[in-house]
């Protein structure tokens, strides 16, 4: 009996340790997150900032980022957990022309397990953007984008997962200002909704109703705005917010009052790589590694490649075609200025013969930089890249006030001390004008002056004004800029434009020639935030 009593004992005893064990048993979960990768299926040129000084190595390609993925995954194969944060489909000539028919057979080799579409994803139209991504055949979220005719969501609002026995969650968010940012036609036939009109409905259902115990959410919404989400108690619950949009490359998650933000740079040249460290179905620490894609320490998987290859090989010759070269490296990563833009406007004024001609300011198109000969070819891949949108030529008549009201409200979409009111790229770009702004004052009150053609920007004297046409814009509208006068769509597209200017210059130099200076933060300014800690590099 005594024998009996003992045996239970130390039976109850070992099952007591063997429960605390399991429950301070420590699991890692491992997120690898790729964004904006913008169609760059192959390692190209890329610009880093190191002492403060910009220098230039390769990076990227899709099959680089799978061996990569491949070695994270061995190393925790129970837990990973692989996604991509949208602007994915667009941005390559290749893309255009097979209007992003190339991609899924892509997706699906690398074995991603989530996407959520971006801002970008709209290009080919709504039934496109669907066919795609369906074509994926894996998971596809997005919780504010809706077929217009019904109010339908176009995917699921969220996805949950298990790992190592632990629940994990993913609600997505697209830039709802979509319509606005792209061009208007692009988006016809969906509907967006604020963040916020359900953001706190799904947060609850997911964390008190399906009982997540891990909790992200996947927006394409830019630095500003998803910093500010992160500190809005509407998100109380949320865990870490895997941003994307802007293309930053946040290398210390960026802490908010309720959230943590990541974001994992852009054109496939960064893998974000976050650990979490979970012990009783809780997050007790986490590690966070921004990895960098260097095609020496993680060569190409020869599978992926070849599919790659295949790819692009119905466009090879024509994208190769050379249009011209440059003698000085071509770059688009400053917020106010830069040579690659510079460039593009030249070749805009130039052929249209206005008094001031402008573009968006894009955020993608990787550097192109001189080898030891002193120069680079500029190709029609290139082109493609930096002008991914090939639209027509669109010139107008404007005053000098719609012109300052204009780059006021254009400074604010990129300065405003609102983080909510900021959106899409940088600063527009031009040639023909000159402009000195202050950042840091009020709206309104930013621009300090504006030269055209050489002379002080006159309020009642009426410009000849060069942009491109935004597919479903009114007419009158210039680059966001509405009620221009005797508007005409020439016959010639940017494209055009930019061949006959490289045709005739042959070689071009283009570099910062303080068309556009911020009195406040200097010539050479990377995107940053104050009092985050956040600046590019």
């Amino acid at each position: 009996m005594k024998a009996a009593l003992l045996i239970f004992i130390c039976s109850i005893t070992f099952m007591v340790i063997a429960d605390k064990s399991t429950k301070e048993k420590e699991e890692v979960i491992t997120i690898l997150q790729t964004s904006d990768i913008h169609a760059f299926l192959n390692t190209h040129s890329e610009l880093f900032v190191e002492h403060d000084s910009i220098v230039f190595r390769d990076a990227g390609g899709l099959a680089n980022i799978k061996t990569l993925v491949g070695i994270a995954r061995k190393e925790n194969p129970e837990g990973t957990l692989f996604i991509d944060g949208g602007d994915l489909i667009q941005g390559s000539g290749e893309s255009v022309l097979s209007e992003g028919k190339i991609f899924p057979p892509l997706i699906r080799e690398m074995n991603y397990d989530l996407l959520i579409p971006g801002n970008w994803e709209v290009i080919y139209g709504k039934q496109a953007m669907l066919n795609i991504m369906n074509d994926y055949r894996t998971h596809v979220i997005v919780s504010n984008m809706f077929h217009e005719t019904n109010n339908d969501p176009i995917f699921p609002p969220y996805w949950i997962t298990s790992k190592k026995g632990i629940k994990i969650g993913f609600i997505a968010y697209n830039d709802p200002e979509v319509p606005v940012r792209q061009n208007p036609g692009f988006s016809k036939g969906l509907k967006f909704s604020k963040v916020e009109d359900n953001l706190k409905v799904l947060i609850t259902a997911l964390r008190v109703n399906k009982k997540v115990d891990v909790l992200f959410l996947v927006t394409h919404i830019g630095i500003s705005k998803q910093v500010l989400l992160a500190d809005n108690p509407a998100v109380e619950g949320v865990d870490f917010i895997l941003g994307n949009d802007t293309h930053e490359r946040i290398r210390k998650p960026i802490e908010g009052k309720y959230a943590k933000v990541v974001e994992p740079g852009s054109f496939g040249s960064f893998v974000g790589k976050l650990d979490l460290k979970i012990k009783d179905k809780k997050i007790v620490d986490y590690d966070y590694e921004l990895i960098e894609v260097n095609p020496e320490k993680y060569p190409a998987d020869k599978t992926m490649q070849r599919l790659v290859d295949q790819a692009k090989a119905p466009y090879k010759e024509e994208m190769q075609r050379i249009l011209g070269y440059t003698a000085t490296p071509m770059y688009r990563y400053l917020v106010v200025e830069n040579p690659m833009d510079n460039m593009i406007t030249n070749a805009l004024l130039w052929k249209s013969g206005a008094d001031f001609a402008t573009s968006n300011g894009f955020r993608f198109g990787v550097p192109i930089v001189p080898d030891e000969s002193g120069r680079k070819a500029i190709t029609k891949e290139d082109l493609w890249r930096l002008l991914p949108v090939n639209e027509h030529m669109k010139v107008g008549e404007v005053t000098g006030r719609q012109v300052k009201d204009w780059l006021e409200k254009e400074i604010n979409n990129a300065f405003s001390k609102n983080p909510g009111e900021r959106f899409g790229g940088w600063l527009v770009r031009f040639s023909g004008m000159t402009l000195k702004f202050d950042s840091s004052r009020e709206m309104g009150e930013r621009v300090l002056e504006i030269t055209i053609n050489g002379k002080a920007l006159d309020p009642y004297k009426t410009y000849k004004m060069a942009s491109c046409n935004r597919t479903g814009e009114p007419l009158h509208m210039l680059c966001r800029m509405p009620n221009a006068q005797n508007v005409v769509i020439k016959d010639y597209t940017l494209h055009d434009a930019v061949e006959e200017y490289l045709k005739v210059k042959g070689t071009v130099s283009p570099k910062l020639d303080g068309r556009c200076i911020a009195v406040d933060l200097g010539p050479k300014t990377f995107s940053q935030m104050s009092g985050r800690g956040y600046r590019f590099r």
